[in-house]
């Protein structure tokens, strides 16, 4: 991100009433996006590629859309709650649908939930009840009206976190008395690549080879240049509908890759926007006929991961002085660079390998300006002796509660002892 703004003064998302002016995604937006080729259906090249949305005359599809498009709210109270959560993977967005007599305005409001946890690998089939707990409400941009996504966590019937509810430990953190102190804001960008469907090949790549080096691709325009965009604009406006506080988009090095932004965002909230986030491209990709990856390095060879660099200040950091306290916090990460490591994401180790845009990931370094450290702090923080910095560790499949938490955890919570400060410090060329 350029630059990290203040936050909104409504920390927490509500459901409102839909304006009038707005609508959700319809399905005949899309009609299934389809990747077009030509009659012989030869191989995709980056040259022929293009998204077009297909028109269908058979009456049976038009009847469907009308009704998928059916707005009910003139006809009955009752609202459509599509309930969220991640599976067992820690990756992947699972969600169902119920009935609630009313709209709400808050999570409180909603009754918890249960699912087959056998079914998603969360529980055993003999006691197979998980059971959600309503933790954030979004305006559903595919329904409509006042239909809402729900981000909820997964417990056990007894009450307890199950190994995969990350949320639980972060909320944890974010509600001790130092960190709520310090008010953490986070800009999370969260890079992603699109893939054909049938070859899980990178949308406008020819099947079985490569376009030409990097280079044109980053931000670019034109059909032989950026793949996807209707896609990375549709999940804008439909995350801008929702409610959820994206801040950009952009197109990346590797063409078929893309990246958004999300924040500034304060403590449990930035976690809950990237997850509501993350589904709503899963839903729009699905639509497209597109897949969606977040693995952080789908290409090997000269071409560049995904990641999900971290932007992170206090409200230390922020005020006057505020780059000490920055300082500060880096030779905190240095100590426990290992710990973060382990917890930014499966495969990271392709990703961090010192090319690239990347830090090596044996190695904790930083600097300003410098895109090829762990941790970058920018040229205005430096001039203005205030803001932000950059963790440019966590990998593009992060959970961004473990590392939102984790984050704060380190800088706020975690005391070094003098001696491996002062190590640290000598190593870093910090003077704290």
């Amino acid at each position: 991100m350029a630059q990290i703004l203040a936050p909104p003064t409504q920390w927490r998302i509500r459901s409102t009433k839909t304006s009038p002016n707005a609508s959700p995604i319809a399905s005949n937006m899309w009609s299934s996006l389809l990747l077009k080729q030509n009659k012989k259906a030869a191989p995709i090249t980056s040259a022929k590629f293009r998204v077009t949305a297909i028109k269908s005359d058979d009456s049976t599809i038009n009847r469907l859309e009308g009704l998928l498009n059916l707005d009910v709210t003139p006809y009955t109270d009752k609202i459509i709650a599509e309930y969220i959560w991640i599976g067992g993977t820690g990756i992947d967005v699972r969600s169902k649908s119920r009935t609630i007599s009313k709209p709400v305005a808050h999570p409180s409001e909603l009754p918890k939930w249960n699912y087959d946890g056998s079914s998603t690998g969360q529980a055993p089939g003999e006691d197979s009840e998980v059971i959600l707990y309503p933790q954030a409400i979004f305006k559903d941009p595919f329904r409509g009206g006042n239909h809402i996504l729900v981000i909820c966590d997964a417990y056990t019937p007894a009450g307890e976190p199950i190994p995969t509810n990350k949320r639980h430990k972060a909320a944890e953190i974010f509600s001790n008395p130092k960190v709520q102190a310090e008010i953490p804001w986070y800009g999370i960008e969260q890079e992603y690549t699109l893939l054909q469907t049938n070859v899980k090949w990178p949308l406008g790549w020819p099947v079985g080879g490569y376009p030409g080096p990097q280079g044109p691709y980053y931000c670019s325009a034109g059909a032989d240049k950026s793949f996807g965009r209707d896609i990375s604009d549709a999940h804008y406006k439909a995350c801008l509908y929702a409610g959820i506080n994206i801040s950009g988009t952009n197109g990346e090095v590797m063409p078929g890759q893309w990246e958004y932004q999300v924040g500034p965002s304060v403590g449990i909230e930035a976690g809950d926007h990237i997850w509501a986030s993350r589904y709503i491209l899963e839903r729009i990709t699905e639509q497209a006929g597109v897949v969606l990856t977040l693995d952080p390095k789908p290409i090997e060879g000269d071409w560049n991961g995904a990641g999900a660099h971290t932007n992170y200040s206090t409200k230390s950091m922020r005020e006057d002085g505020g780059f000490e306290v920055i300082k500060k916090a880096i030779l905190n990460l240095s100590l426990r660079h290992k710990d973060h490591i382990g917890a930014y994401g499966e495969g990271n180790e392709r990703r961090l390998t010192g090319k690239h845009e990347t830090a090596s990931i044996n190695t904790f370094s930083w600097g300003v300006a410098n895109r090829g450290c762990s941790i970058r702090v920018g040229r205005d923080t430096e001039k203005n002796g205030k803001g932000y910095l950059e963790d440019r560790r966590p990998a593009s499949n992060m959970d961004p509660y473990v590392v939102t938490a984790l984050l704060a955890e380190t800088t706020l919570l975690w005391e070094p002892t003098l001696e491996a400060e002062a190590l640290a410090a000598q190593k870093l060329a910090l003077k704290v």
